[in-house]
């Protein structure tokens, strides 16, 4: 407790001088998170396959005016609540252009969760830790590969993460107030409870078992106080605040679907997940800590130094209790479930960025010496960092050959930004303050992403078929309001583009939606499947004509496609 109130009185000077900045480094910081995930979202085409569903089944909202029920086409989609989708259908009707609105419109949801994220982290390093370790702990989600990666997706992490990041926020105030004898501002518990209820409406129960993981760690952890604070968080009427933002939509789409909703999203999405490694993402425990390089890049190593550290103290300080429970018990039980992706622990790497905030901010007299395991820990890390930006450094180049067929000179800077970004997060052989350092790494990174997304990818015309084709539908359909039907080729980024109506089916169903509007339908065919649909045809005594195929790489199942569009002839 004594190395704690030491603490508290270093930090404290960067908590008063980040006081006396005022709002506007909220703002500042808020338009940085603007600034590094801008580029790309108006130019890189729907991802398939999770952000081109959440986008469709947003459209079809706008399209038929039902807020209520979640469809794709003409299925339900139940794996997650409505939340997204009313934050996507808000800022689409921003535009002013309906269902035609731009991806651009979907995608803002995120831009804005991430930044909010940003100045968020912030807010409870300032608090907890001061002005420079906020600020720090602020740059470096910024910075880091997945919020730059999941914050130009349209999908629920980066709301999920903003609302997790206020949650816990709040809890770790309330927790520490408590721990020092001094008693928090009322209003915190009340934004938790808020916070907690707009996160089920946003993803389920993902937020809530994160803060109740966080809670049980500190009661089973906590030498002092394990339970004590808890009344400060106002449970009682806090978890009707949060069933009164919940309920209302759930009991509504129970009565609409008639109870599917609480089996697809309950009974085959979270269990799925929890029994079985869904969808082809089973991965073995240990996967979170191949993967934590990547996500955290280039701030592995930082934000790892400091949470080793904070293992070492978090029973003499609380703030070190506080977020080593944040991070360590829900990535513990998401490498026991066996449905893995790497987004899917998010909302835990905030802490840990907290703690490599702090540990940065410490005097060199004031750093603790590591030891063997830490170094050992560390080492790993730090090599993970190298191989991740050789990785990215290597996919800049590889990926406009292998896939486009030619070198792309933006190639350069990516590689050049990324070996930077890496010098500075690693810190080897620097010198600079410790904000300067994590700031260039920021933005060394970020204009990497940015060029990236930006420039390289969208240019890739290969890679994006579903785009490829649309286009030459545009351009070859009969009627303005002519139909698409696509054979085999179901992504549905392609249903996004083409519109709701596009027919997805086998080679029969292509040619009888042929066969039935013969004057305006047109069907994309995969070589392979061309012989049943024109032999489809022909059974009904018509013929077909393609026009020049067009050739890609389905990245979302891992091959090369060459598909026709086809129109009837001669009727």
């Amino acid at each position: 407790m004594k190395q704690f109130r030491q603490d508290n009185r270093l930090m404290g000077l960067g908590a008063a001088a980040g006081q006396g900045t005022g709002v506007w480094i909220y703002v500042i910081l808020f338009l940085l998170g603007l600034a590094v995930l801008v580029p790309g979202i108006t130019q890189l085409p729907p991802i398939d396959r999770d952000e081109a569903r959440y986008i469709q089944a947003t459209k079809q909202m706008v399209e038929t005016g039902d807020y209520v029920d979640i469809r794709f086409q003409s299925e339900p989609r139940y794996k997650k609540p409505i939340g997204v989708y009313w934050l996507q259908s808000l800022t689409v009707g921003v535009t002013g252009q309906g269902a035609e609105a731009p991806i651009a419109a979907y995608r803002a949801v995120s831009v804005v969760a991430v930044s909010l994220a940003v100045v968020a982290l912030y807010w409870i390093g300032l608090h907890l830790f001061g002005h420079a370790a906020g600020l720090i702990a602020a740059l470096m989600l910024a910075g880091m590969f997945g919020a730059g990666f999941e914050g130009r997706l349209a999908k629920t992490d980066s709301v999920l993460l903003l609302l997790c990041i206020v949650a816990q926020g709040c809890l770790a105030r309330i927790y520490v107030a408590n721990r020092e004898g001094q008693q928090a501002p009322g209003s915190l518990a009340w934004v938790f409870w808020i916070a907690q209820g707009a996160a089920i409406m946003i993803k389920g129960p993902i937020a809530p078992l994160l803060s109740a993981l966080t809670v049980l760690f500190i009661i089973i952890f906590d030498r002092q106080r394990g339970r004590a604070w808890l009344t400060d968080l106002k449970p009682l009427r806090g978890i009707g605040v949060t069933l009164l933002i919940a309920l209302p939509w759930l009991i509504l789409i129970t009565w609409k679907s008639g109870g599917a909703f609480w089996y697809e999203a309950v009974g085959r999405d979270m269990l799925g997940k929890v029994t079985s490694g869904q969808e082809s993402h089973g991965a073995p425990p240990g996967y979170y800590i191949i993967t934590y390089s990547l996500f955290v890049w280039p701030f592995g190593l930082i934000a790892i130094i400091g949470g080793t550290h904070a293992l070492r103290r978090m029973f003499t300080d609380p703030r070190m209790m506080v977020c080593v429970a944040w991070y360590l018990p829900f990535w513990l039980v998401f490498e026991l479930v066996p449905t893995k992706l790497p987004h899917y622990i998010l909302p835990s790497y905030p802490a840990i960025l907290l703690l490599g905030g702090w540990f940065l901010g410490l005097a060199a007299s004031e750093a603790p010496k590591p030891l063997l395991w830490q170094r050992i820990l560390h080492g790993f890390t730090g090599f993970g960092v190298i191989v991740v930006t050789i990785a990215f450094a290597s996919l800049a180049v590889i990926v406009p050959i292998y896939i486009g067929g030619s070198f792309s000179f933006w190639s350069i800077p990516v590689v050049l930004l990324s070996l930077m970004a890496c010098w500075f997060g690693l810190g080897f052989g620097l010198e600079l303050a410790p904000v300067r350092r994590v700031l260039v790494a920021t933005l060394a990174a970020t204009t990497a992403f940015g060029v990236g997304f930006s420039v390289i990818l969208p240019q890739v015309d290969e890679m994006w078929l579903s785009r490829q084709i649309v286009e030459r539908f545009e351009a070859e359909k009969s009627c303005p309001d002519s139909v698409l039907a696509s054979v085999t080729y179901h992504e549905p980024s392609l249903v996004f583009l083409a519109g709701t109506d596009t027919v997805l089916g086998g080679p029969d169903s292509a040619a009888r939606h042929l066969l039935d509007n013969p004057q305006c339908a047109m069907a994309a065919v995969p070589e392979e499947d061309a012989p049943a649909f024109l032999a489809a045809l022909s059974a009904s005594d018509a013929r077909a004509e393609g026009s020049e195929p067009i050739s890609g790489f389905n990245y979302s199942k891992g091959h090369r496609r060459s598909i026709t569009l086809y129109r009837i002839v001669g009727q």
